[in-house]
């Protein structure tokens, strides 16, 4: 199992920026993709931002341009940063890792949530 541990959330004015930070328990080079998620209140976790192995990017329409996902194989790290935040981004935002597990299948580790606050 990996353990994934955020930190970086908190209460931020629209417009301004905050970077979201995931240490991950194990080395990341081997690991398939991992991003982040989000779940605002009253509504379904929705993937905002996956960076894969390789280093392809993919971003929720709602976050393109203002969001930038990163990674750092030598010190395990997977980052967001969030710029141009806006009121409705505000939502819990988790950490999450797709590993290789047997032949042929993954599996999905979570960490436990940074909640990130935007107000109007």
């Amino acid at each position: 199992q990996v353990h994934l541990v955020e930190s970086g959330g908190g209460l931020v004015q629209a417009g301004g920026s905050l970077r979201l930070s995931c240490a991950v328990s194990r080395r990341i080079f081997t690991i398939n993709a991992m991003g982040w998620y989000r779940q605002a209140p009253g509504k379904q976790r929705e993937l905002a931002a996956l960076i894969t192995n390789s280093g392809n990017t993919n971003y929720a329409d709602s976050v393109k341009g203002r969001f930038t996902i990163s990674r750092d194989n030598a010190k395990n790290m997977v980052y967001l940063q969030m710029n141009s935040l806006k009121p409705e981004d505000t939502a819990v935002y988790y950490c999450y890792t797709d590993s290789p597990y047997g032949t042929g299948q993954t599996v999905r580790d979570w960490g436990q949530g940074t909640q990130v606050t935007v107000s109007s």
